[in-house]
């Protein structure tokens, strides 16, 4: 064999060069000067008194890849509640922590979870180590990216759990984070669902905005979600409000805390100084006018609006969409995707001009920059409710204004809520001929737009149901809604009827009836002139228990409905049939009302008792059945009632139709009409069976005789056919040749042809271009013959032809 070649130069010239290795030596006294640093900064951390006049993050004893990720997100000096609090919670405590809205808690609870995991060399084998539990997806998000910026460099890895996301993605990563932002819901879904997912070695819990997740019903989630969790954990709890559940959740989940409430120097409200505070009152029909006309003159402002349920976020939305104010307008409500909901909230945090519609989803911990205006259209639940709202806005050191709506009879209940927790507000006046009317323009789409119909119906259900729901009846009285007005300015054609009943009056109407059948047991009792007590009491235990009887007799007394309960009144009552408009109103999704929406709107009397929370009063669609046809109502059920209304039930019960024959006299007779059989039978049973083989026979002519007829008709429409088929191939060979022979006279010269006689056309037919297929042309002869005259094809043929006449000459 051969020498084997090298390898070539340019090789050669493409490897790089080796490293020299590290010693031994410094990759071991670095790693010792690392662990010197950790214990230093631990030891700096645990021993750790701020003074009094602390301000910078860099005086924090921290680590410096930290220090770099704040001073790259522009975070120089703290606020008062991270100075009070992570000083304390860098040494391992518990912390309860409370500071107004905007104060900054997020970094917090975020310094300290990347300092303690980093001091304690946590790594990818390591699993979870911190674990930051949010109310809303939103909020979640918010924390996760200010997370990644500040831990920008450190080597942890960080997740994010929320609802709306794919299961199976989340599963396959979710063992490999060492932090996780989470919500409460999907969380325990992993904890149940997930294998590998464990949480043995979990450091820090941080519970943000702990009292939405109470409020928003997570108390169970949250409570199994503790009881997966180790005990020898470090829990942050950090909230705007401090509420009774608050500190029940604290006893439970903290472990001697040190509880932090910061406020302002010289202040002792939950708002902010910076923040303008003012409310107006108006009139439920004039709040959408307000509302329009504070967009229509703040076109340049950033305004978030908070309303009390989804749908009537979605109906302001998108009727203010078609009314186009000259401003972006979003919308934000737990009803959307998890996909839009991020669409939303990225856009409007981005945007300097637009206004959010919104509902309570968006009123904690949600950063929003640079918002101008925060508009509360409805009433918020309680106080608490109020400073988070107001708290989007005069965030930090930036100010801000808000502005409350509130009805007359919200006025006293809500001031005193809102003086209790210090809240001052002024009253301020709206000007009514600064106000906009936008009623005409809402039924306009209403009437045009049927979506925007049934979405003005269902905002008008859903406020009704919540301001019949909240608890503080000193603010919300149901009682004192104009719902009349208030359906007109959302541009309804009519009210929905309303009956609510509450749950003492069901009771007592559920037990009415027995109450009313024990009193008419004793009334009956002493018309009888039953002297004996005991026989009196015997005989009323025994109505009252049996029920059914006693119900009977109150059903038939006059006034009897009233003691009977709802859905037996309505069953009483209600005596129609179910028609398609009936199943098409119990659609739970429909998106578009009838267009007979008008014919089944109640414009009377909203007084009867109905079970229902909301009902649409329904024009009787009777179906007209002659007498005869009608079941008897009392006798048969609702089912057979319908069914008795239907095409088969009425061709069954019915009179079967039948064909009349008049003779020449005008009487009419049975198409086949029985004699009498006593006269048929009289000339015996052969001259019976001889009439019915000469009737037979006589058809069976008569069926001839029409089938020689119509097959004579078929082949006179066969032949017609075929004729009507040569003509027009005749007419066109006709026009062929026409049009040929025009062509061919085009020649003044005389060729010694025959003409064929007929006319020729005139020079104004000559004109026109008539396109045909060309003729074939055959290889014995290069002219074409038309009728008796021979033409010449071209030039070169009428040469040839005029040499031959020469010669022949």
């Amino acid at each position: 064999m051969g020498p084997q070649a090298g390898p070539s130069k340019a090789a050669l010239s493409r490897r790089k060069p080796k490293k020299p290795a590290k010693p031994l030596h410094t990759t071991r006294v670095k790693r010792i000067d690392d662990r010197n640093q950790l214990d230093e900064l631990d030891r700096l951390a645990m021993g750790f008194e701020p003074p009094e006049d602390i301000k910078a993050f860099a005086d924090l004893p921290i680590s410096n890849l930290t220090k770099r990720g704040l001073k790259k997100c522009f975070f120089v000096d703290m606020t008062d509640i991270q100075a009070s609090s992570i000083p304390v919670s860098l040494k391992g405590k518990d912390v309860l922590g409370a500071a107004r809205t905007g104060s900054g808690k997020t970094l917090a609870f975020l310094i300290p979870t990347l300092e303690i995991l980093y001091r304690r060399k946590w790594g990818p084998q390591d699993g979870l180590g911190s674990l930051i539990i949010s109310p809303t997806r939103e909020l979640a998000v918010q924390i996760f990216d200010v997370l990644r910026s500040v831990g920008c460099y450190h080597s942890f890895s960080a997740g994010l759990v929320i609802g709306g996301k794919n299961l199976k993605d989340e599963r396959e990563r979710l063992s490999r984070m060492n932090i996780l932002v989470a919500t409460p819901g999907r969380l325990l879904q992993h904890m149940d669902q997930t294998f590998g997912f464990e949480s043995d070695n979990l450091q820090t819990l941080v519970l943000d905005e702990a009292d939405r997740i109470l409020d928003m019903g997570f108390a169970k989630t949250l409570s199994a979600l503790l009881s997966h969790l180790p005990k020898s954990r470090q829990t942050l709890l950090f909230s705007a409000t401090q509420t009774q559940s608050v500190a029940q959740l604290a006893r439970l989940s903290l472990k001697d805390p040190v509880h932090i409430s910061v406020q302002e120097a010289g202040s002792s409200t939950a708002t902010p100084a910076s923040l303008s505070q003012h409310y107006s009152v108006c009139m439920l029909d004039r709040k959408l006018d307000i509302l329009w006309s504070f967009i229509k003159t703040h076109l340049h402002s950033k305004t978030l609006v908070f309303l009390s349920s989804g749908k009537q976020v979605r109906f302001v939305f998108e009727a203010f969409c078609k009314m186009q104010p000259g401003i972006p307008l979003l919308h934000l409500h737990g009803k959307q995707k998890q996909a839009t909901r991020l669409t939303m909230y990225s856009r409007f945090t981005s945007s300097q001009h637009a206004v959010l519609f919104a509902t309570d989803i968006a009123a904690r911990g949600l950063d929003f920059p640079s918002v101008d205006w925060v508009i509360q259209a409805d009433a918020p639940e309680d106080a608490d409710t109020y400073i988070h709202r107001v708290g989007r806005t005069a965030r930090y050191d930036s100010s801000g204004n808000g502005l409350l709506l509130l009805l007359p009879s919200e006025e006293e209940g809500m001031l005193a809520a809102l003086e209790k927790k210090g809240v001052k507000i002024e009253n301020v006046k709206i000007r009514s001929s600064k106000t906009q009317s936008i009623q005409n323009q809402l039924q306009n789409l209403a009437f045009q737009d049927p979506e925007i119909k049934y979405l003005g119906q269902r905002a008008f259900v859903s406020y009704v149901r919540s301001v019949y729901l909240h608890k503080d009846k000193s603010v919300f009285k149901f009682g004192e809604l104009p719902v009349d007005k208030f359906a007109e300015s959302l541009g309804l054609p009519g009210t929905p009827k309303i009956k609510l009943l509450s749950r003492e009056q069901a009771k007592k109407q559920k037990n009415a009836s027995r109450t009313m059948a024990a009193l008419q047991a004793q009334m009956e009792s002493e018309k009888a002139g039953v002297s004996s007590s005991g026989d009196e009491s015997v005989e009323g235990s025994s109505s009252s228990e049996s029920g059914e009887e006693s119900e009977d007799d109150i059903r038939e007394s006059p006034g009897s409905i009233q003691a009977m309960s709802p859905a037996e009144s309505s069953k009483a009552t209600k005596n129609s049939v179910r028609t398609k408009y009936d199943r098409m109103f119990e659609r739970k999704n429909q998106n578009i009302l009838s267009e007979h929406y008008s014919k089944l709107i109640d414009y009377g009397d909203a007084g009867e008792e109905e079970e229902d929370f909301i009902t649409l009063k329904r024009a009787d669609h009777d179906l007209d059945l002659p007498a005869s046809t009608e079941p008897d109502v009392e006798d048969l059920s609702k089912r057979k009632l319908k069914l008795s209304r239907t095409k088969r039930m009425v061709a069954r019960y019915s009179q079967i139709g039948h064909k009349l024959v008049f003779d020449d006299e005008g009487n009419p007779h049975e198409v086949y009409e029985m004699v009498n059989p006593d006269e048929f039978y009289k000339h015996g049973t052969e001259a019976v069976k001889e009439a019915g083989r000469t009737f037979a026979e006589g058809e069976k002519g008569k069926l001839k005789s029409a089938d020689v007829i119509d097959k004579q008709e078929v082949k006179e429409k066969k032949e017609e056919k075929k004729r009507k088929r040569k003509e027009r191939s005749r007419g066109m060979q006709c026009e062929r040749d026409e049009v040929r022979v025009t062509v061919g006279s085009l020649d003044d010269q005389d060729d010694g042809c025959v003409k064929p006689e007929f006319d020729l056309p005139s020079e104004d037919e000559h004109e026109v271009e008539v396109e045909l297929p060309p003729p074939k042309r055959t290889k014995s002869s290069s002219m074409s013959r038309v009728g008796r005259a021979v033409q010449p094809r071209d030039i070169e043929d009428e040469e040839e032809l005029a040499l031959r006449l020469l010669r022949k000459k």
